[in-house]
């Protein structure tokens, strides 16, 4: 999710740990810590996402799935009363409305398919084409997918501007070129999350500098900062991505969904894309040329934004920025400066812009519906205590070497379940800093794999924001995306929970 609430540490005591390995920073905690007490969460509380996650695969129904998952969740809170569970679960999904945070999240997907359907209509997307083909910067499938991975990894303001418009960008250019859609989901997908966590100065990086602060981290920035280098699951998928890229390392569903690509299918025949198809049409509307800066102007507004709504609401601090404000806001610029140019340009009148975009917003009626009940779901689970129990059923002793893969692990297995990688850091966090400051170990470390866990998780779960999003972008079937993703990124899982226990044994 865009944002989360901020997490009170758990249990912290006013402490300095020895010197040890040079690897980081000690944990330093500040005098005023206070403990707060969690719930007793049992294996009950697991039961709700493994259903939820459970009728996705087996019934490609996503509504059906978190609705299913959402019921459940409140059943078990009501005593196992199936009926008191619906209208709680009713009256649950009407409360997503009454956070700031989420309420911008439903917004935000509208007013996204407002200016896709606006720069699609103006000739923007068709003219971009044009301009890669003519200047024979994209002519083959290849570098249109190096064209997506690019715009991911310089993209880094925001995970969801980044899959946005990596996929406004290069989906055309994959429909031309034979490229399976799940390949540009899953492309965009690794390249957003795993870049965005990796920058201290951006809503991901604000929002955990938050976290730890609230933590009584000295100097959180710095920490997170030398946490940068130990973030193995970011690195491994990124560069698995680019790999998939230049070596054509299709495997599993994948392999599938390329081989119908090459024959001309766009999707598989029983395939639901996030989508409507009809604002996907790259074809400008009668009588307008295609230009590139119909496009390439909004965009760039919609980017160069991010920075300064963060700056502004967070009263001049980067850090202390809304992230789900500032990307609201940025995507309302982006739709602002679209209207202003093609009003200028003399092409569509005020009537002609305004129905234009209500039928972009109405195409993202389905995909608003998805987000509002994977965030009540999220809010059941988290009453559930989900998250607490599967951190408090995997802690002990144990040796050194452990902790940091066991953490990832953990982390992703919480994401996993709960489909949200900031909630993810919020409860893992205040479980991994005072870990470190108690073993005495370097804090940074732990931070790292925290947070790795949680994008990890986060790739995985069929009930993420930023998975279905990613969907959306690329107008692929939902659950496609996912199982064609999923190899790739337990490889990535693999390879990062090895580099953790390497670490954990030199530290």
């Amino acid at each position: 999710m865009f944002e989360a609430h901020r997490a009170s540490p758990d249990g912290l005591a006013d402490r300095t740990p020895p010197a040890g390995p040079d690897t980081g920073p000690r944990t330093t905690l500040h005098d005023d810590e206070k403990g707060c007490s969690m719930s007793d969460p049992t294996w009950i509380s697991v039961l709700p996402p493994i259903l939820a996650i459970g009728l996705a695969i087996w019934t490609r129904q996503v509504y059906l799935s978190l609705a299913g998952g959402l019921w459940l969740a409140w059943t078990i809170l009501e005593g196992w009363n199936p009926a008191a569970g619906l209208a709680e679960a009713i009256e649950g999904t009407v409360a997503v409305f009454g956070d700031a945070g989420d309420a911008r999240v439903i917004m935000f997907t509208l007013v996204i398919g407002a200016l896709i359907a606006t720069v699609q209509a103006s000739g923007g997307v068709q003219g971009f084409v044009n301009m890669l083909e003519q200047r024979k910067w994209v002519d083959s499938a290849k570098r249109s997918q190096l064209l997506a991975w690019i715009t991911g990894v310089v993209i880094f303001i925001e995970s969801n501007i980044t899959v946005l418009v990596a996929g406004t960008v290069a989906r055309p250019l994959f429909d031309r070129y034979r490229c399976s859609r799940e390949k540009l989901a899953y492309i965009i997908d690794s390249t957003s999350a795993p870049i965005c966590i990796l920058i201290p100065l951006n809503a991901w990086g604000a929002y955990n500098l938050q976290l730890l602060d609230g933590l009584g981290v000295e100097n959180p920035l710095g920490v997170f900062v030398q946490s940068i280098a130990f973030n193995f699951y970011a690195f491994a998928a990124v560069t698995l991505t680019l790999l998939v890229i230049l070596f054509g390392i299709d495997i599993g569903p994948m392999r599938k969904a390329e081989a119908r690509a090459a024959e001309g299918e766009v999707l598989w025949p029983d395939a639901t894309p996030m989508i409507d198809e009809e604002v996907l049409a790259t074809e400008p509307d009668e009588g307008i040329p295609p230009r590139a800066r119909n496009m390439i102007l909004p965009i760039a507004g919609m980017v160069l934004f991010m920075p300064l709504a963060l700056w502004i609401t967070g009263d001049g601090d980067l850090r202390d920025g809304s992230g789900s404000t500032s990307v609201l806001w940025s995507v309302s610029f982006g739709l602002g400066v679209s209207w202003v140019l093609l009003r200028g340009q003399g092409i569509f009148t005020v009537d002609r812009l305004v129905r234009t975009a209500l039928k972009g917003a109405g195409a993202l009626v389905p995909l608003a519906l998805i987000l509002l009940l994977a965030l009540a779901l999220g809010d059941s689970i988290q009453e559930l205590g989900t998250g607490e129990y599967v951190a408090r059923v995997t802690a002990g002793s144990m040796p050194n070497f452990v902790y940091l893969p066991l953490i990832f692990l953990v982390s992703g297995g919480i994401a996993f379940a709960t489909g949200t990688s900031w909630g993810t850091f919020a409860i893992m966090l205040p479980i991994a800093v005072p870990a470190a400051a108690t073993l005495g170990l370097p804090l940074a470390p732990f931070v790292a794999a925290s947070l790795a866990g949680g994008v990890f998780g986060d790739h995985c779960s069929p009930i993420s924001d930023t998975t279905i999003i990613s969907s959306m972008a690329a107008a692929t079937d939902h659950v496609d995306h996912v199982r064609t993703q999923i190899p790739y990124a337990l490889i990535g899982g693999a390879v990062a929970t090895l580099c953790f226990a390497l670490l954990g044994a030199t530290i």
